[in-house]
């Protein structure tokens, strides 16, 4: 996983609004301005992007898992991608790198089985700041344009592209606290709240009463503890459970006296133990031994993965267990460390595939979530 942590590793960077941006504003009506959204042509169009996975069980054994987008799906997903630029500024240009791409492939074009997908560009706070705040030389970032600029998308495309359709936003890290500035400022108590199907806020800390399902970070949007539950909210951060948060996590953890970090386990949602249907990345794993060729772009590993939320005196999180079995032909590991000078560093948790662990249980999630949202508004 060196390679994903490299280019992907997103950031708890908090992306409150602060103050006005100076920036001119974005022309969300340009093609250009999208990373995904229908009409584009499949060059433009970063998730027109095989999806096809290869499922490996426990006994070594290879079957090939194809993907069909949903045909005509009855929602739209809107979604907000994590810190992933390698501009060399602090906040990116409106250019789609390999980056931008590869993220959207990874994270988000699953959902076309069930919705619609929207994914805006954004000048987004970028990988070279967050590298230059870690080594005690912050740049001067732009949070209120990364901001900015997805509320003029969401507003793009409220006006000419919603027409009263439900729709699920979706983010991770820094995208996820974009979505939650928007919902917190923009959704909440206004009547778009009501095509709302869910918001999946991976990766990020959002606050909650203690037991207590609303409060805190919304008013009114509770966690979803049933898959046809809509209106609510996912928001977990993942953690190994051989190696919870420790004292430094920049995840789990919330300030306000009685607050806590949410944690809805998207492989059990109403509470307990689940098993995660992840689909990995093939690349940089041997997967069985002997080696054996992967030439699908996922990898799906059944049973190998499970989840719990729970909490440490360091935060409350989702806690992932790697059943593996030393004595089967599958690989007993996965990645998604960040990882350091040959380190890791286990502030981060799973950071790097929060989203990947849970893709199956997600899309699944969504779907169930957009036949409720249809029966109720027939």
């Amino acid at each position: 996983m060196r390679h994903i942590a490299t280019v992907m590793i997103a950031t708890a960077l908090s992306v409150g609004v602060s103050a006005q941006t100076t920036a001119p504003p974005n022309d969300y009506s340009k093609p250009e301005a999208w990373l995904c959204r229908p009409g584009l042509t499949t060059t433009q169009d970063a998730c027109a992007v095989d999806q096809t996975t290869t499922v490996i069980t426990e006994d070594g054994r290879f079957t090939r898992e194809s993907f069909t987008p949903h045909s005509n799906p009855p929602i739209d997903c809107f979604y907000v991608y994590p810190t992933v630029s390698l501009d060399q500024g602090a906040n990116s240009d409106m250019t789609a790198g390999p980056e931008e791409r590869n993220v959207v492939r990874a994270q988000f074009a699953r959902f076309a089985a069930e919705c619609r997908l929207y994914a805006p560009l954004y000048r987004q706070v970028t990988l070279t700041a967050l590298r230059a705040a870690t080594a005690g030389k912050p740049l001067a970032t732009d949070r209120t344009l990364a901001y900015t600029d997805v509320l003029n998308a969401w507003n793009h495309y409220l006006k000419n592209d919603n027409q009263g359709r439900g729709v699920a936003l979706i983010g991770h890290s820094q995208g996820s606290g974009v979505l939650s500035e928007l919902i917190r400022r923009e959704i909440e108590g206004k009547p778009v709240q009501s095509q709302i199907v869910s918001a999946i806020l991976a990766g990020t800390n959002v606050a909650v009463p203690k037991g207590k399902d609303v409060g805190g970070a919304f008013k009114s949007m509770p966690l979803c503890r049933v898959a046809d539950q809509t209106g609510c909210v996912i928001a977990y951060v993942s953690f190994r459970s051989t190696s919870p948060p420790p004292a430094d996590s920049r995840f789990g953890k919330v300030p306000g006296e009685g607050q806590e970090a949410a944690c809805t386990n998207p492989a059990a949602l109403a509470g307990g133990r689940g098993l995660l249907n992840a689909h990995l990345s093939s690349a940089n794993r041997e997967w069985v031994t002997p080696p054996q060729a992967v030439n699908t772009p996922f990898v799906s590993v059944p049973r190998l993965l499970s989840a719990q939320c729970t909490a440490n005196d360091n935060g409350s999180y989702l806690e992932v267990t790697v059943n593996g079995d030393p004595h089967d032909p599958r690989t007993d590991e996965i990645g998604g460390d960040v990882v350091t000078n040959g380190k890791v560093v286990p502030s981060w948790g799973l950071h790097l595939v929060d989203v990947h662990i849970a893709m199956g249980n997600l899309v699944e999630i969504v779907g169930k979530q957009s036949k409720s949202f249809s029966n109720k508004t027939r």
